[in-house]
């Protein structure tokens, strides 16, 4: 997830790809037929003999019926938001409800606003990530018309903040790389080792790697280093993009060089690196409408649901209500994902194969069952 709570969203069209919607329902006709006994009418009755025939299946028991079609099993339509980890999650939701409860799956790719809509019209059904506090006013009108459900947190809360490479602090003995900064815990300790973070455009300062303009965040960060006292020791940098800024955090951290900057969890590059976040004085309201000088609010990441759906499927609910992941868990599927070019559904597979022990507390036994036997024949 991209740090929306801080970078806001846009509106735009809903897109849609599927992968096999529900196929049309075929009527069938059932036919039952009552045992009637005849009497025994004279050769020469012939022309009476049908009438009778008709009459007695009309009114002694012939029952010609077409009862309503069975209806034919509609698929759980999952929310596809534009980030990797809600769809890798969606795809191991959806592996589960397929194989474990015999339910068919789909997924809907849409941005913002018209998944949400999606979501609360009954298009779609669930979604494994509903970042709350970045469409708090949305989230909870739905919630109040009855049209969303919270099945519970997917991980802990997501964090946002300043990080540096931990081996500045504790160093990396295997790559022969001394602790440079020992004693870095907090965003009010980087003046003392601006010099390690040297800007080669102004060598006066140290580099803060901001977030790109345009993002909602890229101001908050300049608010925060002004209200730290940072912008005598640093220069905030504008990388331009998430790539750039990745790329820069990537460089610095294959070389073992001083790297300083905004990130947030759960992503790859966290997964594939060991990144330390500096300590700041808890958020609170308070501090975040005057100056800023505290954390980031974390975000909360919780398992959405179109309402009526759940209701109607309390199975699928107590299986999301026990759904539950941790930041490492994320960080490290994500930075499968990048290290093997995978697609969310192959991390997925990589998830259920690696955690076994965790998704199997989800489900009854009989559900994890049939899951493991789906996983054996991929």
């Amino acid at each position: 997830m991209r740090a929306w709570l801080t970078r806001g969203f846009r509106s735009s069209s809903l897109s849609v790809a599927t992968s096999g919607r529900c196929l049309p329902t075929v009527a069938s006709t059932a036919v039952t037929f009552t045992t009637v006994a005849f009497t025994t009418v004279p050769v020469t009755a012939a022309p009476f003999r049908l009438a009778i025939f008709l009459l007695t299946f009309l009114f002694a028991g012939f029952s010609l019926s077409a009862p309503a079609p069975a209806a034919q099993a509609q698929p759980v339509v999952f929310v596809d938001f534009s980030w990797d980890s809600v769809q890798v999650h969606n795809r191991i939701a959806g592996f589960i409800l397929e194989h474990g409860y015999g339910m068919s799956v789909d997924y809907l790719f849409a941005d913002t606003v018209p998944g949400l809509l999606a979501l609360e019209r009954g298009d779609a059904h669930l979604s494994m990530e509903i970042w709350r506090d970045n469409i708090a006013e949305a989230w909870e009108r739905g919630l109040v018309r009855g049209r969303f459900a919270e099945l519970g947190r997917n991980f802990p809360d997501a964090p946002q903040g300043w990080y540096v490479p931990t081996y500045l602090i504790k160093g990396d003995p295997e790559r022969g790389i001394e602790p440079l900064a020992p004693d870095l815990r907090s965003v009010t300790d980087l003046p003392r080792y601006w010099e390690l973070f040297r800007d080669p455009e102004v060598p006066s300062k140290g580099r803060f790697y901001n977030a790109p303009n345009g993002w909602v965040v890229h101001d908050l960060n300049l608010e925060k280093l002004a209200a730290y006292g940072l912008l005598d020791t640093f220069v905030p940098f504008d990388p331009g993009s998430d790539a750039a800024l990745v790329a820069s955090m990537a460089a610095a951290y294959e070389r073992g060089q001083p790297w300083v900057g905004y990130y947030w969890e759960p992503t790859w590059v966290m997964g594939l690196y060991d990144m330390t976040l500096l300590e700041e004085p808890p958020y609170s309201d308070a501090c975040w409408e005057t100056d800023k000088a505290c954390a980031f609010k974390p975000a909360e990441v919780l398992i959405g649901a179109h309402k009526p759906f759940v209701d109607q499927h309390p199975e699928i609910a107590e299986f999301l209500n026990n759904y539950e992941t941790t930041l490492a868990q994320n960080n490290d599927v994500l930075a499968y994902m990048q290290a093997h070019g995978a697609t969310a559904e192959e991390a997925a597979l990589y998830f259920l194969r690696t955690y076994e022990d965790v998704w199997t507390a989800w489900v009854p036994a009989d559900v994890a069952e049939r899951v493991r036997a789906a996983l054996e024949g991929r």
